[in-house]
């Protein structure tokens, strides 16, 4: 019989998230989920903040607009091994100004390509593809630090990407990695496959290690977010056997079943690597973004009603459904890389069966979309149309389980080939997005912000505030048109509460922003209300109201 993996349900995190913090919340008016923004208590005479309002921390208000940017190979950043610390910063401000001005909110930064970092660590050396050569010196500066730190001063959530098993692409030969390389000081850890050197997942130590390498990122820098791709055990390569003989029969246990036990050992890896995020940093999110064929309807009736030729749970023993149904993760972000209607893995098939899949559970679902295809794929036709990506955001629209999209990869969102990218942003992108709030109520509550004015510049209306503590961002509101109050000519402000939607978002501010100019005609029949963002994404109750210039 093989052994069934244990199942502990993730629900612990989701019992943190609705505790102290939550209650600290409610108890002060700051943090209440809700479907909508529906007034409560008003500000009282003085004109502070509104109290008591009920602020959505879901969809459309908070939606997922993200992009991958790989730095494997050097496909996005940087754009090549050994630039200049100056090079590679200023490389990265124009990717995270582009994302910016391409509607985006969020940043997926791979920071682990090759079992190698973009952060000074202490149990693994620095990636080439960034210092040129494994294991050198930065240069004088923390790549990590600097990327989080750009992301969040310019609104960007920033999601750490990490590939848990990769070790080399170019070599099997681990003397071709720096000396001091944890593969090479254990080389019973590692196995050559189709050109490439690979951790073993069934070895409980490279487990061990790898959470530890992931985790000394996650507990020294402020990011927001832990991702896996689609990468576990490799691919397969066609007439060659993943060489793990030994290490099945060292640590197979009980399992008669050489798949059942690699699908264990991702298992494991994923539900302890989501353990101890939890308890280290609540507020962080943690999802995979896996090829998004779990299995065929031909090999499981569970499964999609495709013929892919590749199987997660059979082919990668990534077993992505258990995953959501277990909540060790808090998003899923299958890689739904086909067009609409194309009969192998179509479009249309897979965002509905996932849909399914994460109904009734905690997990989001965020679909990654392969703007590479777009101009340069012949795959199927429909890649040759600009508008095949805005046909797949209002396919999204049918399912509200969906609520965001990440796009692979940054250099093919800027290329903007046939213009699909600008058809897409007017149809979908035309207004701001808060970044998800997956973990709402795991944060501290931010106070709102205050002294709000406005005054008229040859940009337009200004709108400033003040806030006391430490640096936030913040969300601003725009409101047309105003209720009138008793007496004839008399009238008053629009409700701070009512102002907090998702129709009237117009800004999304990074940490120390004081203020925000309005480029759009305004008088006194438009109004502002501000917010503060905390670590959560949740926002505090919003300002009183100010008029425009």
């Amino acid at each position: 019989m093989s052994q069934p993996h244990r199942t502990r349900s993730r629900t612990r995190r989701r019992a943190y998230a609705l505790g102290a913090p939550l209650a600290l919340a409610l108890a002060t008016s700051t943090l209440l989920p809700a479907a909508s923004a529906t007034p409560a208590v008003t500000a009282g005479p003085g004109g502070g903040p509104h109290q008591g309002c009920e602020i959505s921390t879901g969809a459309p208000l908070h939606e997922m607009r993200g992009t991958w940017i790989a730095s494997v190979a050097n496909i996005d950043w940087p754009s090549r091994p050994g630039l200049s610390p100056e090079e590679a910063q200023a490389e990265l401000r124009d990717w995270y100004d582009s994302a910016v001005d391409d509607g985006l909110n969020s940043v997926f930064v791979q920071v682990r390509p090759t079992a190698d970092t973009f952060w000074p660590s202490e149990l693994e050396p620095s990636s080439h593809w960034i210092t040129g050569e494994q294991g050198a010196d930065f240069g004088g500066w923390d790549p990590m630090q600097f990327a989080v730190e750009e992301a969040h001063s310019r609104g960007l959530d920033f999601h750490a990407w990490f590939n848990p098993y990769r070790v080399s692409q170019t070599s099997t030969d681990p003397a071709t990695l720096s000396p001091e390389h944890p593969a090479r000081l254990n080389p019973d850890w590692v196995l050559p496959y189709g050109g490439k050197l690979y951790y073993d997942p069934g070895v409980p130590a490279v487990r061990e290690h790898t959470i530890a390498v992931m985790m000394e990122a996650v507990e020294r820098y402020d990011i927001d977010g832990v991702h896996f791709d689609d990468y576990f055990y490799p691919y397969p390569v066609a007439g060659e056997e993943f060489p793990d003989d030994e290490s099945f029969a060292r640590y197979g246990g009980d399992f008669e079943d050489r798949g059942d036990w690699r699908r264990d050992n991702i298992n494991l890896l994923v539900e302890e690597f989501s353990e101890q995020i939890a308890e280290a940093k609540p507020e962080v999110s943690f999802g995979v973004s896996p090829f998004a064929v779990w299995r065929n309807a031909g090999t499981d009736p569970e499964g999609s009603e495709t013929t892919a030729g590749a199987q997660t749970y059979d082919d990668l023993y990534a077993d992505t459904r258990l995953w959501v149904q277990e909540e060790w993760l808090d998003y899923v972000l299958p890689q739904v890389y086909w067009s609409i209607g194309f009969e192998p893995a179509a479009y249309d098939v897979l965002v509905p069966w996932w849909s399914e899949t994460v109904e009734g559970t905690d997990v989001a679902l965020w679909i990654g979309q392969a703007t590479y295809k777009v101009g340069t794929s012949t795959q199927s036709p429909e890649w040759a149309d600009p508008q095949e990506m805005v046909r797949h955001l209002d396919l999204n629209e049918e399912y509200p389980q969906v609520t965001g999209d990440v796009w692979f990869s940054a250099k093919d969102v800027v290329a903007n080939r046939l213009g699909h990218w600008d058809l897409l942003q007017e149809a979908h992108y035309d207004t701001p997005a808060l970044p998800p709030a997956l973990q709402a109520g795991a944060g501290d509550p931010v106070r709102a912000p205050h002294g709000i004015s406005t005054r008229p510049t040859a940009e337009g209306t200004q709108v400033r505030w003040h806030q006391k503590g430490e640096d936030a961002g913040y969300a601003v509101y725009r409101v047309e048109g105003e209720r009138t109050g008793p007496g004839k000519g008399k009238g008053r402000p629009i409700d701070a509460c009512d102002a907090v939607s998702a129709d009237n978002l117009v800004a999304v501010l990074g940490t120390g922003a004081t203020s925000w100019t309005d480029p759009e005609p305004s008088g006194k029949d438009v109004s502002y209300v501000v917010t503060t963002l905390a670590d959560d994404n949740t926002q505090s109750q919003p300002s009183r109201p100010v008029r425009g210039r």
